[in-house]
């Protein structure tokens, strides 16, 4: 008999995933309740928040004894949080937050691409230890609950740098290249870097798949929120931050992490691949050309613990 779970999340992935858990003997049903295993995904803080504790949160209406695999990016102290609440309700809690291996691989969510770092409070369950081994190429025992989110959170900042440094080091070359008119002499394009996957994929412009900025911005956002919790500033994480909001605003929180490359382009090549920077100064109150007060702008709240300029800004609009 196949082992039923029930996923709450964002639909792209397990849309992806759903067909390795079928061939694993898992079958997914719509009622939470009746689920002996419950996954869920949340790209947000809040969102996850509301999942797990707000009204008919799923610690309150799981059955006990039942499993929830978490794969959201989250603070290690929000996961012990999560797990020491499920715990009192008769729950077994996972911490198996999803982690890329390239955040510009594609398909993102092929097996080969997706590890997890796992955390519980004691040995995790036979049936999730199946689940997630359908799921992901690399299962990764971490140790107690608010491991697995530490683990995920340094890949992410070294991730999250790499994409920037690439994106960096092209503009660059394009823009001395552009104001010197020698175009055939100068334009070096990463010349030597053609393995490295970021290379690949800006020359490609891949900026649509299934692993977004929007996921990213999650994941760096929870590990801003770990290293306030630790009091310790992460100035390239928060840089990071700032520019992935930048693309989320003007209408890139869909699209894929290569796409960061676009803030950097003429306003044209933006607008080509659906970016509008009237956004931005709907968000802020001026064009980014405008330089006089942009870096005050970016000083209001956004809800993350951290001051970047648009709380109340909806990236999903369009």
């Amino acid at each position: 008999m196949a082992n039923l779970y029930a996923y709450v999340g964002a639909p792209s992935f397990i849309g992806a995933v759903e067909p390795r858990l079928e061939a694993a003997g898992f079958k997914r049903v719509q009622d939470v309740a009746s689920a002996s295993l419950v996954v869920t995904f949340c790209t947000s803080q809040t969102a996850l928040e509301d999942l797990y504790f707000g009204d008919d949160g799923l610690v309150t209406v799981m059955a006990p004894g039942a499993v929830l695999i978490d794969l959201s990016a989250t603070t290690p102290n929000f996961a012990r949080e999560i797990n020491a609440v499920a715990t009192v309700n008769d729950l077994v809690m996972v911490e198996a937050p999803l982690t890329v291996r390239s955040l510009v691989a594609d398909p993102a969510f092929g097996t080969d691409n997706l590890m997890a770092p796992v955390a519980c409070e004691g040995d995790v369950p036979v049936e999730a230890q199946a689940l997630l081994e359908a799921v992901f190429g690399e299962v990764r025992d971490a140790g107690a609950p608010g491991a697995a989110q530490l683990v995920r959170a340094g890949h992410t900042l070294e991730l999250a740098a790499h994409l920037v440094s690439v994106i960096e080091a092209q503009a660059l070359s394009d823009a001395v290249t552009r104001s010197v008119g020698t175009a055939g002499k100068l334009d070096v394009r990463l010349d030597g870097h053609e393995a490295d996957p970021v290379v690949r994929a800006l020359r490609e412009k891949r900026f649509v798949g299934a692993y977004t900025v929007e996921m990213l911005l999650a994941e760096l956002s929870s590990a801003l929120m770990a290293a306030d919790d630790a009091e310790l500033i992460l100035p390239q994480a928060e840089a990071m931050m700032h520019l992935l909001e930048l693309l989320a605003v003007i209408g890139g929180a869909d699209m894929a992490p290569a796409a960061l490359t676009l803030i950097y382009h003429e306003e044209a090549e933006g607008a080509a691949a659906g970016l509008d920077w009237t956004r931005a100064e709907q968000a802020y109150g001026q064009r980014p050309s405008e330089e006089d007060d942009w870096d005050d702008d970016f000083a209001d709240d956004c809800g993350c613990g951290h001051d970047h300029g648009f709380d109340d800004f909806d990236f999903s609009s369009n």
